[in-house]
């Protein structure tokens, strides 16, 4: 058994053992899910915007074979988090069908691909911008209320796990791309106008009831195939310059949520650190059973997502799992469940 399996099934059983529940049922009462497309599992697909993923070849490798608005082939990594928490379906998208009745009772997803922290990036893709992701929370914990009445839906909003994933669309679809903003603010300084929404959202998502919060990283933005064809002046390696800018904002994330954590005694808040997993899967994919990490599997693998990833894109690869990225700004299935497998025991302390 590879050592990462038995930390897993360590981690699992003190999991187990702090809830004192039985195999079989889930750890926490609902999952909430808000931020960006590495988390939005179909949010988007009515929005008029073109950063959509509801059309082939996406979900080819899901359960159902069909697109759900995933931008993946497959699972998300917060897909294999829910299955670990012990649920047996998924976090309906909040825009979606199939949030409506009983489906609403062990959470919802609220995510929008192309969203960021700062408002103005969702803005300008189309996207649902983070505090209007927060608006949709609200009237979530009326249509719960109404349903399961006001003791059942307290204990399932205080009791919820909340993940937010955010900040790789201000970086990588906003400031690199837009000279109104890089040529007023350096990298650093735009990192700060991001941590201010930072604040506010887990302030407000506070306030709505929210206890346990879980937040992501930036990952390392200039291993991305899109970042390293558009930022990598025709090198094939990762862009230092994104990493680095990446490192600085992510150091400056877990000081601001020590800072909150020391303002709401009663709050677990927990930075997944994503960057160093996932650079370590890109610089040494062959340790995780991957043998591309440069290219994505979607056409050329080098600068398509969204629409430019379809049934008709040219060199799409005929088996993902062993490449690291599904397109270019994705990672694929078989990569969302290394990246899980290493954040689990980051978690932990949401559970206890």
């Amino acid at each position: 058994m590879k050592p990462l399996s038995i930390m897993l099934l360590l981690a699992l059983q003190i999991c187990f053992s702090i809830v004192g529940i039985a195999c079989g049922q889930s750890l926490v009462p609902g999952v909430m899910i808000f931020g960006d497309s590495v988390v939005d599992t179909g949010n988007n697909n009515h929005l008029l915007t073109l950063v959509k993923a509801n059309f082939p070849p996406y979900g080819r490798d899901f359960s159902s074979r069909l697109p759900t608005g995933r931008f993946c082939n497959g699972k998300l990594a917060t897909d294999f988090a829910v299955e670990t928490l012990g649920f047996s379906s998924y976090p309906p998208p909040y825009s979606s069908s199939e949030a409506q009745g009983e489906n609403l009772l062990n959470g919802a997803n609220f995510a929008s691909a192309a969203s960021g922290y700062w408002d103005k990036t969702a803005l300008l893709y189309g996207a649902i911008p983070l505090n209007q992701q927060l608006r949709n929370f609200k009237e979530y914990q009326i249509k719960v209320k109404a349903i399961a009445g006001k003791e059942n839906a307290t204990e399932l909003i205080r009791g919820s796990i909340y993940l937010l994933s955010a900040g790789s669309s201000d970086y990588v679809q906003n400031y690199y791309i837009n000279p109104l903003i890089n040529k007023l603010q350096t990298p650093d300084q735009f990192g700060d106008l991001l941590l201010h929404s930072f604040n506010s959202f887990i302030k407000n998502l506070y306030d709505l009831g929210a206890r346990r919060i879980g937040v992501t990283s930036l990952p390392p933005l200039g291993c991305l195939p899109a970042s390293i064809t558009l930022f990598g002046k025709g090198k094939n390696s990762c862009v230092t310059r994104l990493n680095s800018d990446a490192i600085g904002f992510n150091y400056k994330l877990k000081s601001a949520a020590e800072a909150l954590k020391k303002s709401y005694p009663d709050l677990k808040l927990v930075i997944f650190d994503i960057f160093n997993p996932l650079l370590d899967i890109v610089q040494n994919p062959t340790k995780y059973e991957f043998f591309e990490a440069r290219k994505a599997c979607c056409g050329t693998g080098t600068i398509e997502t969204s629409l430019l990833c379809n049934a008709n894109s040219i060199g799409t690869c005929t088996d993902a799992s062993g490449y690291v990225f599904w397109d270019s700004f994705h990672p694929s299935e078989a990569a969302n469940k290394a990246l899980a497998e290493a954040l689990l025991l980051q978690g932990i302390g949401l559970i206890s």
